[in-house]
């Protein structure tokens, strides 16, 4: 049985911005967890997507937030936007520490001019649980390990291939990666666009046709990880170009799409400026396509499209709790020849690269695309590290490592 309530990534972070900060929002796709975490540090709980939580609030926020046990979480903060006012001139009045937490479901509003949050409210970004999460682990994060020059080991259970897309099939959302069965799981995540997405739509004041955005959506699933040309997505999902940046931008704003950008520098030239799509979590994209890991088996563009989601939703989950601070991007130059899966951009414009290999032994020429970056960028590339399916860690050039995919999620004391 699992416990009550398994440690987020998130929570040291929170603990110490509530106690030095007056307003901290959690923000994240819906049913990642931001309630079931942010409910263990509130006093007051106000859910806004509910009518008694939110029925005061809609009448006089003001008077309902005031005289309040603090900290006052207020759930789902986009169902009322408004309230963002009242926290804001709230916050004006008594700057304390540890007032308000907010999570939310959508990046609605705040990058408009008019959002009142600036200056008051900081924002944490929270994801589906990554595998050392489910698995109870306190693992630092892995960029930390790479910076530090550590030993990457893999996990001593030595999963293979079919075990990694077990993993990454069944993502990262706790209610189907840690309480359902199998077909409930499946179900879960096939439904999940349809009972999340479309209801957001249209709290977002918009209307998309269920069958169409469905559509786009398999598209994005289907080139996740990839870089394909904007035609390419909406011409498959059978929509134009307006109606697909519209959807773009509405899947975006719920964090069920996400970029990685490209990365550029002076050094390098013809580099691609087209950014990677991803779905959020590698098991949304098994319930938005309807596959399973026989299906992958028989894929191999599905199958490497799917692990680099996999990984990269775990370094984009420990991003914002590193002590290393990095930005992730991708690298690919104009003609394809050489690309990078993801690149971490760290402080002083140093890097470190990453390779994903669907494969259980590495050649030195799987890190030839490293080598290349490693020699052109000189002393700003800290490490690379082409992760793989199978159970070795070994050198494979000058500060460019193999290691096993599970090393995201273990961790072992140095001599030990």
């Amino acid at each position: 049985m699992r416990p009550t309530y398994l440690p987020r990534l998130v929570d040291t972070l929170l603990e110490k911005c509530l106690a030095e900060m007056p307003a901290i929002m959690l923000i994240g796709p819906r049913a990642c967890g931001k309630t079931t975490t942010a409910t263990r540090y509130a006093a007051t709980v106000l859910r806004l997507d509910a009518q008694r939580g939110s029925s005061a609030l809609h009448a006089d926020p003001d008077a309902a937030l005031r005289n309040r046990a603090e900290p006052v979480l207020l759930d789902e903060w986009q169902e009322l936007p408004s309230v963002m006012g009242a926290v804001k001139r709230a916050v004006d009045s008594e700057r304390r520490p540890g007032r308000f937490l907010i999570t939310g479901s959508a990046r609605s509003n705040t990058d408009e001019r008019l959002w009142p949050g600036t200056g008051r409210v900081v924002m944490l970004p929270m994801y589906p649980l990554t595998v050392a999460e489910q698995l109870g682990r306190p693992v630092r994060p892995f960029i930390d390990r790479v910076v530090a020059g550590e030993s990457l080991h893999g996990d001593d259970a030595q999963p293979d291939l079919v075990e990694y897309l077990r993993l990454a099939v069944g993502g990262g959302f706790p209610e189907p990666a840690l309480e359902l069965g199998e077909t409930g799981a499946r179900r879960w995540l096939e439904s999940y666009a349809d009972q999340v997405a479309l209801r957001d739509a249209r709290s977002h004041g918009g209307e998309p046709d269920a069958g169409r955005l469905r559509r786009y959506l398999e598209a994005v699933a289907v080139n996740s990880a990839g870089t394909p040309q904007d035609r390419t997505i909406y011409e498959a999902a059978g929509i134009d170009r307006r109606t697909a940046l519209a959807y773009e931008r509405l899947l975006s704003d719920l964090m069920v799409v996400d970029h990685l950008p490209a990365w550029s520098t002076n050094r390098l030239k013809r580099l691609s400026r087209t950014p990677k799509r991803y779905l959020i979590d590698s098991g949304l994209l098994a319930g938005v396509l309807g596959v399973g890991i026989e299906d992958l088996l028989a894929d191999g563009n599905l199958l490497g499209a799917t692990l680099d989601t996999f990984v990269v939703a775990q370094l984009r989950a420990e991003a914002a709790v590193a002590r290393t601070r990095y930005r992730l991007s991708h690298l690919r130059d104009q003609n394809g020849r050489r690309e990078v899966d993801v690149i971490a951009e760290l402080g002083g414009n140093r890097l470190v690269g990453i390779e994903v290999k669907a494969a259980g032994s590495v050649r030195h020429s799987d890190a030839r695309h490293l080598v290349w970056l490693r020699d052109a960028m000189d002393d700003r590339f800290t490490a690379g590290v082409v992760l793989h399916t199978g159970p070795d860690t070994f050198e494979l050039a000058d500060r460019i490592v193999a290691a096993p995919i599970s090393a995201l999620w273990t961790e072992r004391a140095e001599g030990g």
